[in-house]
């Protein structure tokens, strides 16, 4: 957290930054090809964003609530398509938010992949439409 002292006309004025507020992360997986063929499009507009691959390095849960934030809720986060979904039984059970929240927390193969976050705006998954809008947003800073 930074903070700045601002003391024009007299007035002391306190601005507190984290960086959190003003994240540029993607969250991806270094081994999914998908995810390099996704990282290598957005490649011209991302050099100022942290990558972090989420096999090598777990998510915190700080990181997470703050997707959330952005995404309105941990199951917009959540993959029902991994393979552990189907394993654990967890397609037969009626998960709440905070069972989507533990389970990615646990598990990065539970985070739809990959997550781009650019400051207040959050892309989810691989879709063509969610790469587009990425693309879209990254290219207009």
């Amino acid at each position: 957290m930074r903070l700045h002292l601002n003391f024009s006309r007299r007035i002391l004025v306190i601005y507190f930054h984290t960086n959190i507020s003003r994240m540029k992360k993607i969250f991806h997986l270094g081994s999914c090809s998908t995810n390099q063929r996704i990282l290598k499009e957005l490649a011209p507009y991302t050099s100022h964003f942290d990558f972090k691959d989420i096999k090598l390095e777990k998510i915190t849960a700080k990181e997470l609530d703050e997707m959330k934030k952005r995404a309105g809720s941990y199951e917009a986060l959540f993959s029902r398509v991994a393979l552990k979904y189907r394993s654990l039984g967890l397609n037969n059970m009626e998960l709440t938010e905070d069972d989507y929240k533990k389970y990615i927390l646990e598990e990065y193969t539970f985070l739809r992949r990959p997550v781009i976050v650019n400051g207040n705006a959050i892309f989810i998954g691989n879709a063509k439409s969610n790469v587009a809008a990425a693309l879209n947003s990254l290219s207009n800073l």
